[in-house]
């Protein structure tokens, strides 16, 4: 078929590795900060903690879409800070699911028993040793599905970027059916299969992972 020429399937990988490279950037950094942010707001630090947690819910309760748009077009012109697309695509889905995360980290971290901290401390531990060697390793293996879901919706959600004409995976399909209207369809068929493709790899990573766990 024409519409999957040599030359068209070589464009959509090119938009496929873009997407697979911000969606990577945004996990590293988005489940770093997250779990700081979460962190902190477990630890319940006066006043603190109430204005993050007002912070967070407000990046959670914005849609990512208007995210994406301001990281691009309003920081340049409230800090006068320019980044390219790459880069303002994963400012962008970083500064959101960090926000998402550190609820989900938060949540876990909570469902840890009151007790494994209070022994952690009567055993001579500082509060950040107990968290570091006792709380937190329990608390991930209950996060596992958790945390693997919320990417799975950050790879997903990358498709949003473009908006601000990102090169990923889902404007490439957009320049390549907007060429011919009999491509639209295939193009769309191409899209879930490459997103169910990357999502299911990282779901099943996330299973394996989990069973790797149980052991330890």
């Amino acid at each position: 078929m024409e519409v999957f020429s040599w030359l068209n399937l070589r464009f959509l990988l090119m938009g496929l590795k873009v997407t697979v490279e911000v969606s990577i950037a945004s996990i590293l950094l988005s489940f770093l900060i997250g779990s700081i942010l979460g962190v902190l707001r477990f630890w319940k630090i006066p006043v603190f903690s109430k204005i993050l947690g007002v912070l967070i819910d407000v990046i959670r309760n914005l849609p990512l879409l208007l995210i994406i748009f301001l990281t691009y077009f309003a920081l340049p012109q409230v800090l006068g800070v320019r980044l390219n697309l790459f880069w303002s695509a994963v400012l962008a889905l970083t500064i959101f699911e960090s926000a998402m995360l550190s609820e989900i980290i938060r949540a876990g971290l909570n469902a840890v028993s009151k007790g494994q901290m209070e022994a952690g401390l009567s055993t001579g531990l500082s509060f950040i040793e107990t968290m570091r060697i006792i709380i937190i390793s329990q608390a991930y293996k209950m996060m596992i599905p958790a945390i693997v879901s919320q990417f799975i919706s950050l790879i997903k959600d990358t498709s949003l970027t473009v908006i601000i004409t990102l090169p990923e995976f889902t404007h490439q399909t957009q320049i390549i059916y907007g060429q011919n209207s009999n491509y639209v369809l295939p193009m769309f068929a191409a899209l879930a299969i490459g997103y169910f493709i990357i999502c299911y790899a990282l779901s099943l990573l996330a299973r394996l992972i989990e069973k790797c766990t149980l052991y330890t």
